[in-house]
């Protein structure tokens, strides 16, 4: 008598590709047993037999847990026993994570982005004196630096003292004579230096 083939085209899908249907099939029968006791410590059973498929990933932290979470999973949460852990609730499972809220003020200038931006205008409130003048100097080459990254061309320093004049309103007024700022060719020869480590793996 020829018994026909059972393809696993015909089995229910797995839950859990990764393990297998045998232990797809080892959690199903731990779920049909009637005692307890039994399921229990079938269930251990299979968390030391899908401990040992992945060996390498032994070291990862709550390794344990997370397989006691792929076992609640295979069963479909139908598996009654005192768990070990508190695994993964079903409607948490495809919950979606919360929204980050992102801040929607537009920025004047996406080079320098939003963070430089709201550095000027917090070194607005600083008062005046050394520390100040040393700040507004450290935020201006910054600029030029932010400048030179996304737009990879020579600038003039009178862009950027318009650029931070516009962004401070009109508080940080710069000149070339007062405020000398690093020269675009040793921003761009230090960048591309730091570009070649990076390929070189330096």
């Amino acid at each position: 008598m020829i018994t026909a083939m059972k393809y696993n085209t015909r089995e229910k899908r797995l839950v859990l590709p990764e393990y297998g249907r045998s232990i797809q099939n080892m959690v199903d029968y731990c779920v049909s047993l009637s005692d307890r006791g039994e399921r229990t410590k079938c269930a251990n059973t299979i968390i030391t037999i899908m401990g040992n498929m992945f060996p390498h990933l032994r070291d990862i932290n709550d390794f344990k847990h997370i397989l006691w979470d792929h076992l609640a999973i295979m069963s479909n949460f139908a598996l009654d026993i005192d768990y070990p852990y508190e695994v993964v609730k079903k409607e948490d499972l495809h919950a979606k994570p919360d929204k980050l809220p992102y801040s929607q003020g537009r920025i004047i200038y996406k080079h320098y982005g939003r963070y430089l931006e709201n550095m000027i205008r917090k070194a607005t409130e600083h008062e005046n004196g050394e520390h100040k003048d040393y700040l507004i100097s450290l935020l201006a080459n910054h600029m030029k630096k932010s400048f030179l990254t996304w737009n990879k061309e020579v600038v003039d320093d009178q862009k950027i003292f318009k650029d931070l004049e516009l962004l401070s309103r009109g508080h940080f007024v710069l000149d070339e004579d007062s405020h000398k700022l690093t020269e675009s060719k040793d921003i761009l020869s230090k960048k591309n230096k730091n570009l070649t480590r990076r390929q070189q793996g330096k």
